[in-house]
């Protein structure tokens, strides 16, 4: 597969840009805690379930100290409709201690240190920031690896391959790209039946439209 030339790359993101300009997370939250948690519980699982989850959880545990405190099987027991939810259940109470504990019970917003709390990755950091903050950082999930690679942006065989590609060749508006390979990846750019013909704005510049015609 060719890879996309430095004309098509600026082509991609301005069209990107111009579909999606306030592209954000679909996840409901009201605060850094709610964020932070429920982008914890996005892991190998759809916003859609995490929605569903949520108010529960935040209800019973609506900050850090109640988390910390919380009993790990009564949290297993609000998020079990979420995959691997024994371990993200473990995960989500030894964050709130270690929040407790180690800053003063405020969630860092520092990647350094963010990645230092249990069941919290380069991956979910990055996404915390960009939507908190509107950091220029680039996070990868299933979707944007994939509309990355469909679009010849990178060739990377692992996430964090794909997202030193994106990060070079976009260098700029990061969050926003973020979001909107995303959101292309979710509704457009789907895993099966790609929505080529009907709804891809970005049709004319893809690598393996020639492999979708034989579908």
């Amino acid at each position: 597969m060719k890879l996309a030339t430095k004309r098509e790359i600026e082509e991609i993101r301005k069209r990107f840009l111009e579909h999606y300009p306030d592209s954000t997370t679909e996840l409901k939250y009201k605060n850094l805690y709610e964020l932070l948690v429920a982008v914890m519980l996005s892991a190998q699982c759809t916003d859609k379930r995490v929605n569903m989850i949520t108010p529960a959880l935040f209800k019973k545990y609506p900050d850090i100290p109640s988390l910390a405190n919380a009993d790990v099987e009564e949290v297993k027991e609000l998020i079990k409709t979420c995959s691997f939810f024994n371990n993200k259940a473990k995960n989500l109470v030894k964050m709130a201690h270690m929040v407790m504990e180690n800053y003063d019970g405020e969630i860092p917003l520092d990647e350094k240190e963010l990645v230092k709390l249990p069941g919290v990755g380069q991956k979910t950091a990055h996404v915390v920031m960009i939507e908190f903050t509107k950091a220029n950082l680039m996070a990868v999930d299933t979707h944007v690896f994939r509309v990355a690679h469909r679009l010849g942006l990178s060739d990377a065989k692992t996430a964090e391959g794909t997202e030193k590609d994106l990060v070079r060749k976009f260098k700029t508006d990061l969050h926003r790209l973020h979001q909107a390979m995303v959101l292309f990846g979710r509704y457009i750019c789907t895993a099966k039946n790609p929505k080529c013909d009907t709804e891809c704005f970005l049709r004319d510049l893809c690598k393996s439209k020639e492999s979708f015609k034989a579908r």
